[in-house]
């Protein structure tokens, strides 16, 4: 299999690169762009201008351009408030019943997804679920699973439905026609059909009755209230470490912070000694704040031993929030963060891979897919929520949307499904797919649908990187020869009288490994490996291609292999097991299904 040192050293390099993926030593795009470096320089790639192996050519790939633009598309969409008007509609519509509700939402969000990028589908209609669950006493795990599902089944639809078939098909367009923008439609509407059925029958009765993390508390009976007192001239508490206070002994009230001279302290909360003029701000039920000076010696209306005087009352709220890809609190634990003192809120659980946990999580590191239970000011919230780290689950996030620019977006991308589906036919000229997206991208940005600063935040620099990491490990793996001997080797192993059966293979490998590492980077992998076994069959390699595509995107068995099962996974307070409970028949089903309509689509 190996016939030189080049190739050995590219197949141990890849199966490192797996391994990372699936242990998470590193993120997912450092693992990628490493890799594309080690190729460097071990002299199997070059990055000398105009040589065919120059690794630099990734970053100029049609497929991670494309996917820049599309996540701009969506965001241009989000900011216009296009997909809040539809979540507002299905929210008028689907209050009738569990059933129509599971309808409705199954319908919409697999509609949405074939144009849209389906995260920020998912991350908009999870808060309208949920409030929609609390008002109507229906249990939120038996919608949250099916709304991920059918973003992934909807992402099918199209061409530009996932960032999955981008990747594939731009690798695949170097050695075969390209595909069309609506060429798997007809597997793809199969597959959102079954879906559908399945999450309606069989995965309904599957789904498992969960509670969230928000209705561990009651907020109706534990309702709290936010007080802030000063310490006044005179003060005992002045000069003294908070821990050898009577405020810290107290058992009704907890003290959030201490704010000096207008500013927060930062220090941990054992650190503060305290002087006079300091605000502290306490928190408790109402019971507790109005009754201090009766059951702990404390009178928060002044003039007490402790030389507090009150300022003001607020109530407190509780909301829960998801930890998001590109939160900078992953990797840190709520000590290290203090994050109390930073943020003004307080934590209360932690949701973590189907546990609730309660007490002594301070110490955990926080990782992305963690639903918090989050107490504090209404306007603390409000500041908490408005940074990238969290999801809010507890209602969508509200911003000064620019609705009056919606029909241009709206426009901007009817356009490109257009020019993608008719290009080429009625006098519209044939452009590349990445043409077309920069050019709706750029409609967008002139119009200021969307400010250049909120595009480039909208970008998942992540996904784009690790795609072109993964992009130069598979051009290292042809321009070796690599990738034709696995492919020979595979033939060999199966035969090269059985595509049918070779196909099946590569949707199942495919289905396997996206349960484990990106999708993204299995597209990247195996769609090279899928052109040479069709060359070494001698029979079309399309098939293989859409099985790949197919494959990659079936994610249905674990909350780790795609992005919209991590963020419902903590949202429903899912254990591991009820992903691979609910949706591993329907994994098998499609893999059937697709092992015998695509040959009958994609004829050999």
């Amino acid at each position: 299999m190996f016939e030189s040192s080049e190739q050995i050293f590219l197949a141990i390099l890849t199966v490192v690169v797996f391994a990372a993926f699936v242990k998470e030593w590193l993120s997912a795009e450092l693992v990628a762009i490493g890799a594309l470096l080690a190729c460097v320089f071990a002299g199997v790639l070059s990055v000398d201008p105009g040589s065919a192996n120059n690794a630099l050519m990734v970053f100029a790939h049609p497929a991670p351009i494309t996917v820049a633009c599309m996540f701009i598309m969506s965001a241009a969409l989000e900011r216009t408030a296009v997909i809040e008007s539809l979540g507002s509609w299905f929210e008028r519509v689907a209050g009738g019943s569990p059933t129509r509700m599971l309808v409705v939402m199954l319908l919409l969000v697999a509609a949405l997804s074939g144009f849209v990028n389906n995260t920020p589908v998912v991350v908009v209609f999870m808060p309208i679920v949920l409030a929609i669950c609390r008002k109507k006493d229906y249990t939120a795990s038996k919608f949250l699973i099916p709304l991920s599902y059918a973003a992934i089944a909807g992402g099918t639809t199209t061409i530009i439905g996932t960032s999955t078939n981008l990747v594939a098909s731009g690798i695949a367009s170097k050695s075969m026609e390209p595909f069309s923008m609506f060429e798997i439609t007809k597997l793809g509407l199969i597959f959102v059909v079954v879906t559908f059925v399945y999450l309606m029958t069989i995965g309904r009765k599957l789904l498992p009755s969960r509670v969230t993390l928000a209705s561990i508390i009651d907020n109706s009976t534990n309702r709290e209230f936010i007080t802030h007192a000063y310490v006044k001239e005179g003060s005992d508490l002045s000069g003294l470490l908070f821990p050898d206070s009577v405020l810290a002994k107290q058992k009704k009230i907890r003290v959030l912070e201490v704010v000096r001279n207008g500013v927060r302290l930062t220090d941990p909360l054992p650190e503060v000694r305290f002087e006079e003029g300091d605000e502290i701000v306490f928190k408790g039920n109402l019971e507790a704040v109005m009754g201090m000076s009766n059951t702990e010696g404390m009178d928060v209306r002044g003039q007490t031993q402790l030389g507090l005087e009150d300022v003001r009352t607020e109530s407190a709220v509780l909301m829960e929030g998801i930890v998001g890809p590109e939160s900078s609190l992953a990797g840190k634990n709520l000590k290290q963060l203090n994050f109390r003192q930073k943020f003004g809120v307080l934590i209360l659980a932690v949701h973590r891979r189907g546990r609730n946990l309660r007490e002594r999580f301070e110490d955990e590191q926080l990782t992305f897919g963690d639903t918090l239970l989050v107490q504090g000011p209404a306007e603390k919230m409000r500041q908490l929520f408005e940074q990238k780290d969290f999801i809010n689950l507890s209602e969508p996030k509200q911003h000064v949307m620019r609705r009056s620019k919606g029909p241009i977006v709206i426009g901007a991308l009817c356009l490109f499904v257009l020019m993608g589906a008719l290009g080429g036919h009625f006098g519209i000229p044939q452009l590349p797919t990445v043409q077309v997206a920069l050019g709706c991208a750029l409609l967008v940005l002139v119009t200021r649908c969307l400010d250049p600063h909120e595009a480039f935040q909208a970008i998942e620099w992540k996904v784009v990187f690790m795609i072109c990491g993964m992009l130069g490990l598979g051009m290292a793996m042809d321009q070796s020869g690599l990738a034709s001997n696995l492919a020979t080797s595979v033939v060999n192993l199966i035969g090269d009288d059985s595509p049918h059966l070779m196909l099946a293979a590569f949707y199942l490998l495919a289905a396997v490994l996206t349960e484990m590492i990106s999708n993204n980077a299995v597209a990247a992998l195996l769609t090279p490996l899928a052109l040479y076994v069709g060359d070494a069959m001698g029979v079309d390699a399309r098939p293989f291609v859409v099985a790949v595509m197919f494959g990659s995107s079936a994610s249905f068995s674990t909350p780790i292999g795609y992005q919209t099962n991590t963020f419902v996974y903590g949202a429903g307070g899912y254990k591991f097991a009820d992903f691979f409970r609910a949706g591993f028949p329907l994994a098998v089903i499609l893999w059937i299904l697709a092992s015998y309509l695509i040959p009958v689509f994609w004829p050999f």
